[in-house]
């Protein structure tokens, strides 16, 4: 008789997707969902929510049937490096500007891995800033202040 083995970090993995996309379907339902045509401000976390709860599904079930490697050691390092990213550049965006405020989230999160180099780093930092204010300021329009109040520009 075959017992049911479960691969534990894409079973952990579809675990969490399920657990959350629940959680936001449960919080979407308080709002007004409205048509597809129609949308309420319900609509996209719920519809967003059933799709992560499906890939969640799907990950558990590829779980059972793949073998794969037990769940390794936490890579504190980069959890201390890439989650405190964005919440810089949230808190100081209007401040800074979105030049140096991006500039400075990509050189927080460049440290993340324990190869690079601070040069690299700053030629990372550099080229995503330079492609990002292209993109968004230029390309695209987007009215946000390049350097803040902080800065004095």
């Amino acid at each position: 008789m075959n017992s049911l083995k479960i691969d534990p970090t894409n079973g952990a993995c579809g675990a969490i997707f399920i657990a959350f996309g629940a959680f936001f379907a449960i919080q979407s339902f308080g709002l007004d969902i409205g048509t597809t045509f129609r949308m309420g401000p319900g609509y996209f976390p719920l519809v967003l929510a059933g799709i992560l709860i499906v890939l969640g599904v799907v990950i558990v079930i590829q779980a059972t049937r793949v073998a794969g490697e037990p769940i390794g050691a936490i890579a504190w390092r980069g959890a201390l490096f890439i989650l405190p990213a964005p919440i810089f550049f949230g808190l100081t965006v209007r401040g800074l500007g979105f030049v140096p405020a991006l500039f400075l989230t990509c050189l927080i999160a460049a440290f993340a891995s324990h190869r690079m180099k601070p040069a690299a780093a700053l030629i990372l930092a550099a080229a995503v800033t330079i492609f990002s204010v292209a993109v968004f300021s230029y390309a695209l329009g987007l009215p946000f202040r390049r350097f803040g109040p902080w800065i004095g520009f």
